[in-house]
């Protein structure tokens, strides 16, 4: 069950690397990743550890951390998690067209995204990535994967704030209407 846990990951980030590659082609810069903080780099290392903590649940590495309880079940619904976080992932690269960005771009901002998954969460991706989290962890019930998650739910939390600020400031009115009817999350 690891290998799924795995595969999802890698799945995801070659979905985003992939866009970012194609918007690219089409003169977009998409990577704005640590442009507005400098600090979002100090997650780089914390993700590393996160991606090498998976890995040695199924591969014969040196491993951190401690199983805290074995389910077959809880194992299935984490799998159930993972699939339900890479369909919501991959609707919203969909409906994000040419608008996708990795990090805030105030600078070139494209039009506001409302429909398709946008019309039920103003922040799919990051749903996706918390069903991710979740469901890694009930596949490898390793208590630093917990703590991962709840890390994992202040960070995307923080950067959501950051990015209605910032998506306040350049669509307005537009975006506050559409923040009145969609919710944050789910």
């Amino acid at each position: 069950m690891g290998y799924f846990a795995i595969t999802t990951l890698i799945l995801v980030i070659i979905m985003v690397l992939s866009r970012v590659a194609i918007l690219r082609v089409k003169g977009i810069e998409a990577m704005k990743f640590g442009e507005m903080d400098k600090k979002d780099y100090i997650a780089i290392p914390f993700v590393l550890l996160y991606f090498y903590i998976v890995l040695t649940s199924v591969i014969d590495l040196p491993a951190l951390g401690t199983v805290l309880f074995k389910s077959m079940v809880v194992s299935w619904i984490g799998i159930a998690c993972c699939t339900l976080g890479f369909i919501i992932f991959l609707f919203s690269l969909i409906a994000f067209g040419k608008s996708f960005r990795v990090g805030i771009d105030e600078n070139h901002p494209d039009e506001l995204v409302t429909s398709g998954v946008f019309s039920i969460s103003r922040n799919p991706i990051y749903t996706a990535f918390l069903f991710i989290l979740i469901g890694v962890f009930l596949i490898i019930p390793n208590w630093i994967l917990l703590l991962y998650f709840v890390v994992g739910f202040w960070f995307i939390n923080r950067q959501v704030r950051r990015e209605e600020d910032s998506l306040e400031k350049i669509y307005g009115n537009e975006y506050k209407e559409y923040c009145k009817k969609v919710r944050r999350y789910l």
